[in-house]
C-alpha cells in the first residue's frame, strides 16, 4: 500500500483489523472505528480528530439525545468520549493533578467526582430520583468516602435503580428531606447524617455532624450567615422520625457533637480529650488583646486556665504563608499571658495520641485539679 502524502486524506481503509496489531483484540465495531480514525503519516499510523458534537448536547449527554442531534454509532464510541453510565457519553477529561497540602483536597476531590458522576446519570435518570446516602455526603462535602458506586435515592414504592455503577435505594418519603446543590436534588445534610447511621462508626458520625453543625468563616476570620449546613435540633429531628433505624447509634454520636469543630482532626482531638476526662474546652474561639483586637481564632481554649489549643493539619507546615501567620499569632496570644499548646495529627491519632496528656499537664500547670 502507498503511503498518502502528509495531510491527505486516506482514499480506504484496512481490509481488516488485523492488519494495525494494537486493533486485533477489539471488537469488530470498534476496530473497524478505529481504524476510520487513523490514516498513515510519514509511515505511522496518526490518529484522525473525531468530528464536531452539536452545540446543543454539551460535555454531558445521552446516547438518545446524540442520536437526535444527528450522531452517528461510531462518532459516540470516539476516543474523546467516555462512557460513565450505559446510554450516556461525556467529553474526556485529563485528571487534575491532586492537591495534597490543602487540609480538604480529598473532599474536594470525592466532590467533584460524584457531582460529575451525577450530572451524567442525571441524564437519563428517572423522574423523581436524587442523590443520596454516601455521595450525598460528598456533594456537601462531608468527609465520608463515597465508596466507588453512585448512591441513587427514590421515594417507596417506586423501584430503586439497578445498573452497573449505580446503588439504588428507595425510602420512605417521612425520612427524607430534600436539598438542591447546584440543580442537583440531593438529601439534606441532616437526612444523609441520619442514613448512614448504620453504616458509620461512632467517631464517623461525630466527625460527620460536626462538619454538619459548623458555621464556616471567610478570610477575614468573620462567620458565613447562612452556611451552616443544619442545625443540632435539625439532626435530632432526623435522627428521632418515626421509622428511623440505628437511632440509638444517631443519638449516642449526637451527644458528642459540637459546634465549632472546624475539621475532623479537631473532633479527634476533642474526643481523645473527653475520653481522658479533661475539661470541655470551648470551640472556635475569638481571641482578642485588652483594647478588643482580633488576635486570632483558636480551635480549643481552656479560657480559666489561660490555655489555647491549635490542632494543625500537615498545611500549617507546607504553606510557608500559613507558617508565618501562625508565628505572628501565636507571639501574640502568649504576649496575652496564654499558654499555648500545638498538636498535630501524630499527637492525636493512633498510634500513639498523646495529645491529651500534653494538654492535661499544661492544664494542670495553669491550676487545674481535674
Amino acid at each position: 500500500m502507498s503511503t498518502p502524502a502528509r495531510g491527505t486524506p486516506p482514499t480506504h481503509y484496512p481490509a481488516a483489523p488485523s492488519t494495525v496489531p494494537e486493533l486485533r483484540e477489539l471488537s469488530t465495531d470498534r476496530a473497524i472505528d478505529a481504524a476510520r480514525a487513523t490514516h498513515v503519516v510519514d509511515g505511522e499510523w496518526m490518529p484522525v480528530p473525531p468530528k464536531p458534537l452539536a452545540p446543543t448536547l454539551g460535555p454531558t449527554f445521552s446516547v438518545a439525545a446524540a442520536r437526535r442531534a444527528g450522531h452517528t454509532p461510531s462518532r459516540l464510541r470516539a476516543h474523546d468520549l467516555e462512557m460513565p453510565f450505559r446510554g450516556v457519553r461525556r467529553l474526556s477529561e485529563p485528571a487534575a493533578p491532586p492537591d495534597d497540602t490543602h487540609p480538604l483536597a480529598e473532599d474536594r476531590a470525592n466532590h467533584a467526582r460524584v457531582v460529575r458522576d451525577a450530572r451524567a446519570y442525571f441524564q437519563i435518570a428517572s423522574k423523581g430520583t436524587f442523590v443520596a446516602g454516601r455521595s450525598a455526603a460528598a456533594v456537601w462535602m462531608l468527609s465520608c468516602d463515597p465508596g466507588d458506586d453512585l448512591c441513587i435515592g427514590v421515594f417507596a414504592p417506586q423501584r430503586a435503580p439497578r445498573r452497573p455503577g449505580i446503588h439504588g435505594v428507595a425510602l420512605s418519603r417521612s425520612l427524607t428531606t430534600l436539598r438542591f446543590w447546584d440543580g442537583l436534588p440531593v438529601t439534606s445534610p441532616a437526612t444523609t447524617w441520619a442514613m448512614l447511621g448504620g453504616d458509620l462508626t461512632h467517631r464517623e458520625l461525630v466527625i460527620l455532624g460536626d462538619a454538619i453543625v459548623r458555621t464556616p468563616r471567610d478570610s477575614l476570620g468573620r462567620h458565613i450567615v447562612g452556611a451552616q449546613l443544619a442545625t443540632p435540633q435539625q439532626l435530632a429531628t432526623a435522627a428521632l422520625a418515626p421509622g428511623r433505624r440505628h437511632r440509638a447509634a444517631l443519638l449516642a454520636a449526637l451527644a458528642d457533637i459540637r459546634i465549632g469543630s472546624m475539621s475532623a482532626l479537631e473532633t479527634d482531638f476533642r474526643l481523645l480529650a473527653a475520653a481522658e476526662g479533661l475539661p470541655e474546652p470551648a470551640l472556635d474561639v475569638e481571641i482578642r488583646n485588652a483594647r478588643g483586637r482580633l488576635l486570632g481564632i483558636a480551635d480549643a481554649a481552656y479560657p480559666d486556665h489561660r490555655t489555647l489549643v491549635e490542632v494543625e493539619g500537615d498545611q500549617h507546615r507546607t504553606s510557608r504563608a500559613q507558617w508565618l501567620r501562625d508565628l505572628d499569632k501565636h507571639a501574640a496570644y502568649v504576649a496575652e499571658g496564654y499558654e499555648l499548646v500545638r498538636l498535630g495529627a501524630a499527637h492525636i491519632r493512633p498510634p500513639h495520641p498523646r495529645g491529651a496528656k500534653i494538654v492535661r499537664t499544661v492544664l494542670t500547670r495553669q491550676g487545674w485539679t481535674g
